[in-house]
């Protein structure tokens, strides 16, 4: 551990426990620079995002690949960086703590766990919530304050079942998880039984029907995007190219951007 991640995670830690606050995921070292430049206080990596960059479906980059990329990117700014490690890369226990130290030797100072197997099932909640109390344990003992988060797949996986939503964030709670976080909750009556039914601070993943003060308002702590940054530039790449070929339509590439000031030699 550095000074320079011991700053980072102290920082992280901090606005957990302060205001609440909006971490936006970029998909590489320059989308992450420009989150930076434009004042966003801590950035979450996301996996579908990153696949993207690999030209991959969510789900088909290695543990060895998300570190080079968490390490790209904590090489690129000086803000605070939590790492999507889906399932932790393996269903036992000892696999999602493996994850975490792993993610952390790469500058990480916070990540996020799943009980969702690429397999295509749910953790029972008993194995689910030891993953979580092993990848806590690891995170726990790094000699920084590392923030784990653990998710509750249920709503994006078919089976919106709030209540078992909330029970497995209370187990995760329990097994010692700093932020809990259910993606796909879809109206703020779901955000605020979730955010009244436990203690931990909760992420919740934007929804494009909701403001960013909506959301707050029903408790979250902070406000995740996902991979939706990244399909916002690439929409804009699409329909720029699809012009171009359809139209010869070359409009599009009068786009200019202030590289010098997001990019600038630190």
């Amino acid at each position: 551990m550095s000074s320079r991640q011991q700053r980072k995670a102290e920082v992280f830690a901090a606005l957990h426990g302060s205001d609440p606050f909006l971490i936006p995921n970029p998909w590489d070292a320059g989308s992450a620079r420009v989150l930076e430049a434009l004042g966003f206080p801590a950035l979450a990596t996301t996996s579908s995002g990153f696949a993207f960059t690999l030209g991959r479906l969510d789900g088909a980059a290695t543990l060895d690949e998300v570190a080079r990329h968490t390490a790209e990117l904590d090489a690129a700014v000086e803000l605070p960086i939590s790492v999507d490690l889906e399932n932790g890369y393996g269903a036992a226990p000892e696999d999602a703590a493996a994850a975490v130290r792993r993610i952390a030797q790469a500058g990480a100072v916070g990540a996020s766990i799943e009980d969702w197997d690429p397999g295509g099932r749910l953790y029972e909640l008993e194995h689910a919530a030891e993953r979580v109390a092993a990848a806590t344990e690891v995170a726990h003992t790094l000699g920084f304050p590392f923030q784990l988060t653990a998710r509750a797949e249920n709503h994006i996986r078919g089976n919106p079942d709030l209540d078992d939503t909330i029970a497995r964030l209370l187990a995760f709670d329990r097994a010692g998880a700093d932020v809990l976080y259910a993606p796909g909750l879809r109206s703020a009556a779901e955000i605020a039984a979730v955010c009244d039914a436990v203690a931990r601070p909760v992420n919740v993943l934007a929804v494009p029907g909701l403001s960013a003060r909506e959301i707050f308002a029903a408790g979250a702590q902070r406000i995740s995007v996902g991979g939706a940054l990244t399909w916002v530039a690439a929409k804009a790449l699409a329909d720029a190219a699809t012009a171009m070929r359809d139209d010869g339509d070359l409009s599009a590439l009068a786009a200019r951007l202030p590289l010098e000031d997001w990019l600038a030699p630190r």
